[in-house]
Order: C-alpha cells, then structure tokens, then sequence
C-alpha cells in the first residue's frame, strides 16, 4: 500500500490527470442499478493520495496549492458525474433531429459544471490539510458542506449525493434519519477515505478506528431501527398504482393520447387480487392526462364511471390557468384528485421545476440562441408558489412530489410527520432502462427513512412502489413491466428525528470535524516550526 500510495502521489502529467478521473468513475459504481459501494474506497483512497501529492509539493505557494487541489478535484468530480449521470443524454435522443446537438452538454457540460462542487470541496479541505488523520476529517467536513450547497445553488441538483453511496440496503439507510443526506456524505467520505492511511501510516491507529467506530455505529443502529415496530395505522389506507409502461416517445404524439387514456382506465378497472382489500385510493403517473383535464367533461365522466363509490383517483395532469385578458395561459404540472362523481376535489402543483425541461433560465437571453423546453408548452411551466398537501374526504393528508422533487430534502415540509403518506409521481420513460430509474427510487427509499412515512411512487415505465417509513419496499413493480400494485400502507416509524434536528445534528457533526481537522492542521504547523 505504501508503495502504490507513493506512486499515487508522485504521478505527474497525462497519467495523473487519468487516476483523478478514474478514481471519480469507479465512485459510481456504489449508486444503482450496481450498488457495490466498496467502490467508493477505491475511489476516495486514491483521491486523498492525489491530495497529498499536491499538498506535498514544495513548488508555489498557497495559491499554486490551492489552485491544484481544485483542479483534482474537479477531475475526480467529472469522472464521478460523467460516470453516474451518462443517462441524461438519453432524454434528448427522443427528439434527436431538434435537441441531438445538446447530447455532449448533457453528458459533459452538466458533469463539468457539477464537478466545479467537488473542485470547491476539495480546495476547502486544503486548508486543513496535514500529514494525519486529520486531513480526513478535512475531507469528510468540506464534502458535506458542499454537498449541502449543491443541494440548492442555482435550483440546487443533489443527484447521487455522496452519502447515498454508503446507504446501499435498508440496513444501512437508517442514520440517515439522524443526520439527514449531508450528515451521511460526511460518514461516508471518513469511513471511504480511511484506507488512504494504510499508505502513509501517519494517523493510522486513530484514523481506523475512528472510521471502524462510525461503521459499528451506523450498522447497530439501522440494526435496531429495523427491529422497531412500525407504528400501528388508524384506518390504514388501501392504495393501487397504475403503472401503464408507455414508452415515452409514443405519448409524444397527438394521435394516441386517447389510447393512453383509456389504457390508464383499463388498468385502474382490473379486479383486486385475491385477499386484498378495495383500494381507497388510485394513482396514476406524472402527466398520465395527455390533456387538460379541465376543458374534457367526457374525461371527467369516463373517469367516475371507472371509479366505485367513494374511491379517488389521484393523477398527474398538466393544469391551465388563465391569466387574465391578453396573457398567456400559465401552465403546471400538477397532480389532481377526482372523486367518483367525477368533480376534481383537490389540487396540488410542483414547486421545483426542471431546469430545461420544463422552463428555460434567463429565457430571453437563451432563446435567443435556440435553447428551448424539451417540453413543448407556450412558456413552458410555472411553479407553484408552496406545496400544498391533499387532504381526502376521509381527512387523510398527503404530500405530493412531482418527478425529481423527491431528491430535495430541504423542500420536504415541517409538518410532513402529520400526514399519511408521501405521493411520488414521476415519468423516468424520458430515460429509458438506465441507472437513472434505479438511482431515482433509491433517493425516494431514502426520504421514506428520513421522514418516518411511506412513499407511494407510481411511475410511468417503472419503477413504482411502495416504500414503508424503513425504506423497504413492500411492493414494486420493476422498469418497462404493465399493471398495478395493490398494497395496504404500514404506519409510520417510531423515533422519527424531525428536519430541524437533523439539521442540528448534522451542524454538529461538521463542527466535530471541522475542530479535528484544526487541531491536527496546528500540530503539524507546531512541528514544521
């Protein structure tokens, strides 16, 4: 080991260039569909030698230091996004004659941007950089505090944040209901980073154990949650999800929205299986109306004749609302509930929308080059401005998140703990049979955890489930399958940390090693005077 570390750091040129990029693109191997997350001890081991290469060197100043560090840490960044994100591209092949020129911004441009968090993370370790088990705390401390950034700079985008990588089973998901995602990408990148001491062997014997210590830590208490008993549910809700596996570029085309109505229909009317109960409720994917349910009485009728007495369809539909005499309709992407009398008895729009999806930034600068929507809306969407929950005529609450909202913890509301479930309503058939569909359901597994409610998560082409309060999933049906899921919900999960004390809790954590990682940066500026 030392004499690889040794390698490692003394590589200069193409070469080094190549391990910082390598030694981001094995990290993703840790995320779904792979899920080995011993991946990540490769990758983190040889960042921290790379590190030590450059902070070792004698030429330049602080300035020369730090610039290096950001450079290797943009390249390991850029391999680790490259890597995990490739499938984005694959949402601009739908149309490739109108948006196929955007396929290397997509693969490359979003990586590299994303990559400036990692450069900036560890330029910021830099600082605290020393010759022990300090540096990893540095380490573990500025990935944390930037992740935490990346999750809202500029619309924030905190896909396959590190802390995800350390959270591969259920078993291991439940820390995170204690420190939150950020708190878990400090855990993970000290426990990741550790084997870099066996290279230098200063630190060694604290560094492991420390490191030893959070893994103990992190399996015994997921260990103890799973053996918790969920909370029992008062009038447990019985729910059925339609997952109709539309392949996306056939509900692009005008001619078969009525088909895929009807399908949706068909699917919502099947017999429940044997010993299941009626479903209460019944939901269907991201914009399954292929029109605006509002202007089509004979949707609305179709829909209550397809419902039995007192059960509510909850869909995702696109909602116009007039803006007034010479304006532009303003357009949503939002989720309704309709009775089975056919009346739509509730609401509830997406706050944070797709950057390029579903709106365009400085849109009148950009559109000026040609840079529109991959959804054709005049406009494209409008957010909305808070997230209202559902509430259902049996008073029964429920939360929605809209596609990629589920990956934002900090928009999940304060009184979540009062409601009776989260709805994830999504649409992955954009990307095709790609990790991205896998990486999405496990950031929804992990918000069950966090949250301590069930995640009901009805996608277009898969992958739908329903997740319990543990991250279990109790009942999916996996990419590019047709049919439904019946499943009564669970309760929620007892002990359930709120978001203001995780967030404590994960403020404390990085000053822990924000201390460490000073106290070992000053001994080693004691020894050098």
């Amino acid at each position: 080991m030392e004499r690889l570390a040794g390698k490692i750091m003394l590589s200069s040129g193409f070469g080094r260039v190549c391990t910082a990029v390598l030694a981001g693109a094995i990290g993703a191997l840790a995320f779904p569909p792979v899920g080995f997350f011993a991946a990540l001890f490769i990758s983190f081991t040889l960042l921290v030698w790379l590190i030590d290469g450059t902070t070792g060197s004698p030429e330049g100043g602080a300035w020369s230091r730090g610039w290096k560090t950001f450079v290797i840490g943009w390249l390991f960044g850029f391999g680790y996004f490259v890597a995990g994100l490739w499938w984005l591209g694959n949402a601009l092949l739908l149309e490739a004659d109108e948006f196929a020129w955007a396929l290397p911004l997509a693969i490359l441009g979003l990586p590299a941007c994303l990559a400036i968090f990692y450069g900036l993370a560890v330029m910021l370790a830099n600082l605290l950089w020393s010759d022990g088990w300090g540096r990893i705390a540095a380490l573990a401390a500025s990935f944390g505090l930037i992740e935490w950034l990346r999750s809202f700079v500029l619309t924030g985008f905190p896909w396959n944040t590190v802390g995800y990588g350390l959270m591969p089973i259920p078993l291991m998901m439940q820390t995170s209901n204690l420190i939150g995602i950020f708190g878990m990408s400090m855990m993970a990148v000290f426990i990741f980073s550790s084997p870099a001491l066996l290279g230098t062997r200063k630190g060694l014997l604290p560094g492991l154990s420390i490191a030893a210590l959070m893994m103990a830590f992190h399996i015994g208490y997921g260990a103890y949650r799973m053996h918790q008993p969920l909370l029992p549910a008062d009038d447990a809700l019985t729910v059925r999800i339609v997952q109709p596996g539309i392949d996306q570029s056939r509900k692009m085309l005008n001619s078969d929205r009525a088909e895929i109505f009807k399908e949706h229909l068909r699917l919502s009317a099947l017999p429940i299986s044997a010993g299941q109960k009626r479903p209460d409720i019944i939901i269907w994917p991201e914009t399954s109306v292929p029109f605006i349910l509002t202007q089509n009485p004979d949707a609305l009728e179709d829909i209550a004749k397809t419902l039995e007495d007192g059960q509510i369809l909850l869909t995702g539909a696109v909602r116009m609302e007039d803006a007034g005499a010479g304006n532009a309709p303003r357009y949503y992407n939002s989720v309704y509930a309709v009775d089975s009398e056919g009346q739509i008895i509730g609401a509830t729009d997406k706050v944070h929308l797709v950057p390029f999806g579903e709106y365009v930034p400085f849109e009148n600068v950009l559109r000026h080059f040609g840079i529109d929507n991959l959804i054709s809306l005049p406009g494209g969407f409008s957010p909305a401005a808070t997230r209202n929950a559902i509430t259902l005529p049996s008073s029964k609450k429920l939360y929605s998140f809209i596609c990629y909202e589920i990956i934002f913890p900090g928009e999940v509301p304060a009184d979540i703990a009062t409601s009776t479930a989260i709805i994830n309503v999504t649409n992955d058939g954009w990307f095709g049979n790609t990790p991205g569909p896998y990486q999405h359901l496990q950031q929804a597994r992990i918000r069950a955890v966090e949250t301590g409610a069930p995640v009901i998560r009805a996608a277009n082409t898969g992958i739908s489930a329903i997740i319990d309060p543990l991250g279990q999933i109790v009942a999916g049906l996996d990419y590019g399958q047709k049919g439904i899921i019946d499943s009564t919900l669970s309760g929620s999960s007892s002990g359930v940390v709120t978001a203001d004390m995780r967030q404590i809790h994960f403020w404390l954590f990085f000053g822990l090693l924000l201390v460490c990682s000073v106290i070992s940066r000053m001994g080693l500026m004691n020894r050098k005077n």
